[in-house]
């Protein structure tokens, strides 16, 4: 799981960076807002810990731009204990909200328990879109209620599109995020979006996945 900490302070980022590190997450860094969005373009996170306080940026603001983009828990911290900073961040889409000085070991429980309910939502919930149905822990598609099959990579692309849908990835997105190497073949790509292509989508019209030409793909948000 990829862990995404936004917080000016290092010390605090070193010490959380450590901590998770040593409960088997991969943890990426951010020391303000606009790194913390130009790692969400690049990379695949699974779980924020935001500060309030950033140098750029307000952190409620940032919460609230994330959660109009991306679909990932968050966890708020702040210096502030008051009741209406907690009901802000709550409003701007904050999971949880701890302040500082935190013990590591409750921020890590409370982390744990907030993954645990974002997936029992999730092992409820199919991606679903007209007559495509997208099963992420089957890892298998239904197209009019029969069964698609791809390749495993075939999946993965797709997912990947489908659950961030409107996003334009670029070919470089696409095989840095399935294929987790930073070199890429164009055409690698191109050939696993036109064998999905030609397993879900009509032969003369594109319903799902589309092209931002000389850009990249995107699936249909429409």
């Amino acid at each position: 799981m990829n862990v995404l900490i936004v917080d000016d302070e290092k010390s605090i980022v070193k010490g959380l960076k450590h901590s998770l590190e040593q409960q088997g997450y991969n943890v990426f860094a951010a020391y303000n807002g606009a790194e913390a969005l130009e790692y969400l373009e690049k990379n695949i996170i699974d779980f924020i810990i935001l500060d309030l306080m950033l140098p750029d940026t307000d952190g409620m603001m940032l919460c609230k731009r994330i959660r109009q983009k991306f679909d990932i828990p968050i966890l708020m911290l702040s210096a502030k204990d008051g009741d209406y900073d907690k009901i802000l961040g709550f409003e701007f889409g904050a999971d949880d909200y701890m302040t500082k000085p935190f013990n590591t070991l409750e921020l890590i429980a409370r982390m744990k328990a907030i993954i645990r309910r974002t997936d029992r939502k999730s092992d409820d919930k199919s991606i679903v879109r007209d007559d495509l149905v997208i099963n992420r822990n089957e890892r298998k598609v239904y197209l009019r209620g029969e069964e698609v099959k791809l390749t495993a990579k075939e999946f993965d692309v797709l997912y990947l599109l489908a659950s961030n849908p409107g996003r334009v990835f670029t070919r470089e997105d696409i095989y840095s995020m399935v294929w987790k190497e930073e070199a890429y073949d164009v055409r690698t790509i191109d050939v696993h979006i036109k064998n999905i292509r030609d397993k879900i989508e009509d032969k003369n019209h594109h319903k799902y996945i589309m092209t931002k030409w000389g850009v990249g793909y995107y699936f249909n948000k429409n």
